[in-house]
Parts: C-alpha cells; sequence; structure tokens
C-alpha cells in the first residue's frame, strides 16, 4: 500500500499500463488497421510516448491545450477531435500546425469556414458521424454525404475521412449487444464513405472507436483508424462492460480509512475532488479492491462513504489504506497534478499531469 506516500493519491502501475498499451497496440496491427489512442485518459506525455513507441501512429487529443502540451513534448501527429471555433482558437491552431501535422474533427460548415481562412496548406479535416450518441454530427448515410459535400466546397480545407465515436456503446447490457453495437459503428461509416465516393468525393480515413468497442470494430472492412483512450488504465465502467478486470485497471486512488461511525460505515479520505461524480448510482461505480464486502455508498468533496456488508464489520478499521478503481478514469486523473508510477510493487516514479485542465 506504498507507505511512503500520503493520501490520497493517485498510482499508476506501469506493468499494467504497458500491457495494457501491448494490447491494444497488437489488436490494432492484427487487424491491419492504425492506432492513434486519446490522450485525455492519461493527459501524461510519457504515456503518449510508451504508445508511440509501441506502433501507435499518432495520438488524438480533446482540446487544442492538450495538443498544445504534447507538441510541447515533441509529438507531431495529432488529431483533434474536437471543433475548434472563434478566433483566439483559431490563431492557437495556426501556431500548432507549424510544429505538428493537425488534422481536426468538425461537423458543421461554419466551423470549416473558420478553418479555411488559415491560410497556408489545406486544413485537413475528418466530418463526425452521429453513429448512435447522439453529441454531434448528422446521421450516417445521405445527412452526413450531403454535409461532406458542403464542406469539400469551402476553399482551405479538405475533407480526408470521416469519424465516430460510438458512446452509447457505453450503455451495452451484453457482450452481444457491444458487439453489434461496434460493428454497426464501423459498417455506417463505410456505406457512408462509399456514398460519398460514387458522388465523387473519395475518403481515405475511416476513423472510429472507444475502448469498449475498439477491439470489435477494428475488423470491419474499411475502417483504417481506432482511437481508444480509456485501455490504458481502464476503469469500472469497462469492467462492467467485461473489456477489462480488476487486474487491468492501471490507474487507482490510494486512500486511507479515516472513520468508521457506525459498525457498518466506512468513510476514506477521497472524495469527488480525487474520483469526480461520473458513474454516481451505478451499482459498485467505485471499486474497494480486495475487499468486495465493501459497496461505495456516496461521495461528498472530501469524504467517500461506503457500506460494508454484514459478517465484515470488523473489517477496514481507522488507518486502512485501499486503492479504489475509479468509475470513469479519464475525469479521475483530471483531478491530480501528478501521479506516483509502481513497478514490482515499488514506487519508481512521479509523473506529471501535464496536460490536467486543459480545457481550452
Amino acid at each position: 500500500m506504498y507507505p511512503e506516500i500520503d493520501t490520497p493519491a493517485l498510482v499508476i502501475d506501469l506493468d499494467v499500463v504497458r500491457a495494457n498499451v501491448s494490447e491494444m497496440a497488437k489488436a490494432a496491427a492484427s487487424n491491419g488497421v492504425r492506432l492513434r489512442p486519446h490522450i485525455k485518459t492519461h493527459k501524461m506525455p510519457e504515456l503518449a510516448r510508451m504508445q508511440l513507441d509501441a506502433g501507435a501512429s499518432g495520438i488524438t487529443c480533446a482540446k487544442l491545450g492538450e495538443a498544445e502540451v504534447m507538441a510541447d513534448a515533441g509529438i507531431d501527429d495529432i488529431l483533434l477531435a474536437f471543433p475548434i471555433w472563434g478566433e483566439p482558437k483559431l490563431r492557437r491552431l495556426a501556431a500548432l500546425r507549424e510544429r505538428a501535422r493537425v488534422r481536426v474533427s468538425l461537423d458543421s460548415p461554419e466551423v470549416a469556414e473558420g478553418l479555411g481562412r488559415l491560410g497556408g496548406p489545406p486544413v485537413e479535416v475528418l466530418v463526425e458521424v452521429d453513429t448512435g450518441q447522439h453529441r454531434l454530427g448528422r446521421p450516417p448515410g445521405r445527412p452526413t454525404a450531403d454535409l461532406v459535400a458542403e464542406i469539400a466546397a469551402i476553399p482551405g480545407v479538405e475533407v480526408v475521412g470521416l469519424l465516430t465515436l460510438a458512446g452509447h456503446a457505453y450503455h451495452s447490457r451484453t457482450a452481444e449487444e457491444l458487439a453489434e453495437t461496434s460493428r454497426r459503428e464501423g459498417a455506417d461509416l463505410v456505406a457512408t464513405a462509399e456514398l460519398c465516393a460514387r458522388e465523387g468525393i473519395a475518403l481515405r480515413e475511416i476513423s472510429v472507436g472507444s475502448t469498449p468497442t475498439a477491439r470489435h470494430v477494428a475488423g470491419v472492412a474499411g475502417v483504417t483508424e481506432i482511437r481508444p483512450g480509456t485501455y490504458v488504465f481502464n476503469d469500472t465502467a469497462m469492467i462492467r462492460l467485461g473489456v477489462a478486470t480488476e487486474r487491468t485497471a492501471g490507474a487507482r486512488v490510494l486512500s486511507t480509512v479515516i472513520a468508521r461511525p457506525t459498525p457498518e460505515r466506512v468513510v476514506f479520505d477521497a472524495g469527488t475532488k480525487c474520483l469526480t461524480s461520473d458513474g454516481t448510482g451505478t451499482p459498485d461505480w467505485i471499486r474497494v479492491v480486495g475487499h468486495p464486502y465493501a459497496h461505495m455508498d456516496f461521495l461528498n468533496e472530501e469524504h467517500g462513504v461506503a457500506l460494508l456488508e454484514p459478517g465484515h464489520h470488523d473489517a477496514l478499521p481507522v488507518g486502512t489504506r485501499v486503492q479504489l478503481i475509479p468509475g470513469h478514469a479519464c475525469s479521475a486523473v483530471n483531478m491530480f497534478d501528478s501521479a506516483y508510477g509502481v513497478e514490482g510493487g515499488r514506487v519508481t516514479t512521479e509523473l506529471r499531469v501535464a496536460a490536467r485542465g486543459a480545457v481550452r
């Protein structure tokens, strides 16, 4: 339990991370697709470099701030999977393009027109498609094909492909449902690209995938790129979906029991400022590793309150240190300035969460 670390703290098992990185790289390679991991999960240049060294073709970032941090670290092939709007961001994008290859995803002519004013080589863009999450993008098929044609006519941009995130896959109730959602994610984009090609617009990139869908959708003919992110650490959402286990959960919050006010109640020193509220209400959305009889009841800012099953009321006395697996690794990591890297059960390094809070 790393007694030299004060709690609460973010602990990264680098042995687990290396295994996760290697496994996803092999999954991509075996299906003949490129891997472009989303770094919003870890936000650490060192781990992005690990992914690139394992075979990733580039990285995906959510915001310009993340991309700038990664470019500062020498990473020069970046997909910005977020529409870029407004003159301040366009100026920053122009500067970023001087030191890295940057592609941008979008779903509107308005955003494309702004990119087209940047000057220099045309901005490579991927048009986002709504394959069921209902966040960004138009539906596949004719609605997206019409949008692609409209954007392709805008000077200063080049439509190179289609992009989607099947976020609704997180709601899958069975392995079969997850596999089918994944297959449709890829098939819908491939069919839309074929429609665009028949109308004279050839698209060379089909970019898909979240951690739950990546291994399935990588096998869809015509897909060129997968963009999982959470796989590097995993979390309880991935465990619930059957794509991870406690063993492959590489990011944990080290916490201490600070109170036992009743026989069944346990209070930890980690609340929403460490674990966030993502996943609240889902059974065991936060796991107490090694203590399956302890079930997180609720979080406040500084407190995590768990309830013990009958027969285990003598467990977890004050002072006990535990590891908590968060419900959403990406947002939990964003709560910490740094993480402790451990290897072979020993603390070996401290990693700065360099892109933490880079929301602009």
